[in-house]
């Protein structure tokens, strides 16, 4: 026979009264019926519960570990519908996101510290990966979040933008460049450039080439990396310069003198992106907190 909820219960019942008639009445139940349900448990476990007797009754040895073990199987079923309910409130769970160099340094750490904030029962799993990395991972539904290089123009994947640089110089405190207060993007035109990996940043190199392109040259590429970190290092050793996007102010190195472009007006959007379907209640309350807390699309 299976044992049943019904059956722990009245169990820990007629163990708490020691008494099967004041039992069936808190149960609101027949005291046969009562009678015959523990006596369905006891052939279940192939012991017997209590000993009866015409003055008393009382728990076996078995009984009382069956007792102990009853309590903690319905504090766990408490709480698991407790945790159940909360997760079909988006209260509980885990969140998967990639985020990309832009993202960590910009507006991501604010967004993950607001979200943790008002729903500490969710849980991050976060992993760096380049825009075409997140946009392969969402896809097959490694992810539930992208923080990326936008414009999205992916089918089957919605977005919205969260935050916007320009972009900047950033040269070597040794460098001639440093005393200034901006410069000029062609002033970089003959100078060694320290860069991410096409692999890893191409969304931002096809930008770089662009903007190098209307200032009339093509960046000479001395060195290649696979993250900002990388690429501070070795412009703070004076390597050569780079051009990044200004949230790179947050975190950079010393050594390193950041120079706004005077001349360059061009931008490059983050965005978060997610499958265009129906959210589960965790990612809807993700976003649902985004909108909140971010300015409206328009004017970011």
């Amino acid at each position: 026979m299976r044992i049943e909820i019904r059956h722990l219960r009245a169990f820990i019942e007629v163990a708490d009264c020691l008494h099967f008639r004041r039992a069936a009445e808190r149960l609101n139940v027949a005291q046969p019926a009562l009678s015959r349900t523990i006596a369905q448990l006891e052939e279940a476990v192939g012991e017997t519960l209590f000993k009866r007797n015409n003055r008393q009754v009382q728990l076996t040895e078995p009984g009382r570990v069956m007792l102990e073990e009853s309590h903690q199987i319905l504090t766990l079923l408490e709480r698991a519908v407790i945790k159940t309910q909360r997760a079909g409130r988006g209260e509980v769970g885990r969140l998967i996101i990639g985020y990309t160099d832009f993202a960590i340094t910009g507006r991501l750490p604010m967004i993950l510290d607001d979200f943790r904030h008002w729903h500490p029962d969710i849980h991050f799993d976060l992993n760096f990966g380049s825009t075409a990395q997140q946009i392969s991972h969402l896809q097959n539904r490694h992810l539930d979040f992208g923080f990326l290089t936008g414009p999205n123009l992916t089918p089957g994947l919605a977005s919205r933008p969260i935050q916007r640089d320009h972009f900047i110089a950033a040269v070597s405190e040794q460098h001639p460049l440093a005393t200034r207060n901006s410069i000029r993007l062609e002033e970089l035109a003959h100078e060694p450039f320290i860069v991410g990996t096409t692999q890893m940043w191409q969304h931002f190199r096809r930008k770089l080439d662009d903007i190098c392109a209307k200032a009339g040259f093509q960046p000479y590429v001395a060195q290649e990396t696979f993250n900002s970190e990388t690429i501070f290092g070795f412009v703070a050793c004076n390597f050569g310069v780079t051009v990044h996007l200004e949230c790179a102010s947050n975190y950079v190195r010393k050594g390193v003198r950041i120079l706004p472009l005077s001349n360059v007006d061009d931008s490059l959007v983050t965005e978060i992106v997610w499958r265009d379907e129906s959210l589960s209640p965790v990612q809807k309350a993700f976003l649902d907190r985004l909108e909140v807390m971010l300015p409206a699309p328009e004017d970011i």
